[in-house]
């Protein structure tokens, strides 16, 4: 085991990463920096927690076995997510998938490997200095994998932190492209922002001579789509420009106005936290969903209602929502997110691929050795709650399959409508080179 030794600065607060968002639903919690331990043995234990003063080493394959054949020891997954914080409801979301999955991937009994996986959970509230120290604590008491993360800024910060510990890490929804390649101990259980964009891509035809504008956040998650709105619409013959608001902005109006100003055929939106309410109204007020096209993603269902009349006018790239994929998996994930009392959402996959990837790379590659656990998840491929997925071997891009829809109905009747399912070849993002 190593653990960290190098000193961390804390920094100013990083952007937030995902899909917009539309409501906050913060879960109670024992405050920052609680730790809640638990083991899985099957999904109707998953909320049965016990509280450790500190972590045992990971069992070996030589360690005693029990009458069932199930290691004494475990293997201690530490989530580092936001329970609390903007990004909460994303959080909750991805915690009720990964219960799902690591249920769904274990046969309820829950064990990979003939080991225990124990589950370790950390509120990181959002602030790449928490959810680093809460990675650096949880590296130092043994734990070999690290999971669960909401905010891009924050998952850059723990993606290096992982290479020099050489521990697994495996981002959720944090978007930023930055990620892929980054380095050979990270990985991904979420889409990346490219994919978005591809998605998005689907939806407008010919793009060139078009003038496309980029309304977004100034932050990791926002500067990332504006590259990769670039790179795939600009390099389809566009010419993009953005306009980019503080995160902490209160007053959208102007920042509509300015979008309006620009005349564009295309309005690519991009955002993320509490404000995506008031800047709907403020499109909507200054008459932007009515004189020219406006793609964006599609939220969780708590953001449906959010877009009233303007919904029915909008096209909408979709990472996920409940009842895309149709496929057995997805049917798991929805039935044991279901039974334990959550409701399905845009990122219950995230999670639950995430507990897919984690028993696959014990199982595969050991408990001991987080080396072998990349090894074994580089070039998988496996079926999903979205469908045919891969993880590609040369960057650690999760390729997958994403999905367009519009919204019918208005208000608390509103729902999504599938357009279309794209296949994962169809909105593969550029191969990189692993950075090291």
């Amino acid at each position: 085991m190593r653990r960290s030794t190098s000193s961390t600065n804390r920094s100013s607060r990083a952007s937030r990463s995902s899909e917009p968002a539309a409501s906050r639903r913060p879960r109670p919690t024992n405050g920052p920096g609680a730790f809640r331990t638990r083991t899985v043995p099957a999904l109707a234990v998953l909320t049965a927690g016990v509280l450790l003063a500190g972590c045992s080493a990971a069992g070996t394959a030589g360690s005693a076995k029990s009458s069932d054949g199930t290691s004494d020891s475990a293997v201690k997954v530490g989530l580092v997510y936001s329970r609390s914080g903007p990004l909460a409801a994303y959080g909750k979301q991805y915690l009720d998938g990964f219960n799902a999955g690591l249920a769904y991937a274990t046969h309820g009994k829950g064990t990979a490997g003939g080991h225990r996986i124990e589950v370790v959970e950390q509120d990181d509230a959002g602030d790449p200095a928490k959810a680093v120290a809460a990675a650096k604590t949880l590296i130092g008491k043994g734990t070999h994998i690290i999971a669960g993360t909401t905010d891009s800024g924050v998952a850059l910060q723990l993606a290096p932190l992982a290479a020099q510990n050489k521990v697994l890490y495996i981002a959720g929804p944090a978007a930023t492209d930055a990620l892929t390649g980054v380095n050979a101990y990270t990985f991904r259980s979420g889409r990346q922002s490219y994919q978005d964009i591809l998605t998005a891509g689907s939806l407008l035809g010919d793009s060139k001579g078009k003038r496309v504008t980029v309304l977004t956040q100034n932050s990791a998650f926002g500067q990332a789509n504006v590259t990769a709105v670039k790179e795939v619409l600009g390099g389809q013959g566009a010419t993009v420009d953005s306009v980019l608001a503080p995160p902490s902005a209160g007053d959208l109006t102007p920042f509509a106005q300015q979008v309006k100003s620009k005349k564009p055929d295309l309005v690519f939106v991009a955002w993320a936290g509490a404000s995506a309410p008031a800047l709907w109204t403020a499109l909507d007020q200054q008459g932007v969903v009515t004189s020219t096209k406006v793609v964006t993603g599609l939220a969780g269902t708590a953001s449906y209602p959010l877009f009233g009349a303007a919904g029915s006018k909008i096209s909408f790239l979709a990472h996920y929502f409940p009842g895309a994929a149709h496929n057995a998996v997805e049917t798991a994930m929805l039935d044991g997110v279901a039974k334990a009392g959550g409701t399905p959402d845009l990122f219950s996959p995230d999670g639950f691929t995430a507990a897919q990837m984690i028993v696959h790379a014990v199982e595969a590659g050991g408990a001991d050795s987080p080396t072998a656990m990349a090894k074994a998840l580089e070039g998988w491929s496996f079926e999903g709650p979205k469908g045919d997925e891969q993880i590609r071997a040369v960057d650690h891009a999760l390729l997958q399959p994403m999905f367009t829809a519009k919204l019918n109905g208005t208000g608390a009747a509103a729902k999504p409508e599938l357009i279309s399912r794209l296949p994962k070849d169809a909105v593969n993002p550029p191969s990189k080179q692993m950075a090291g």
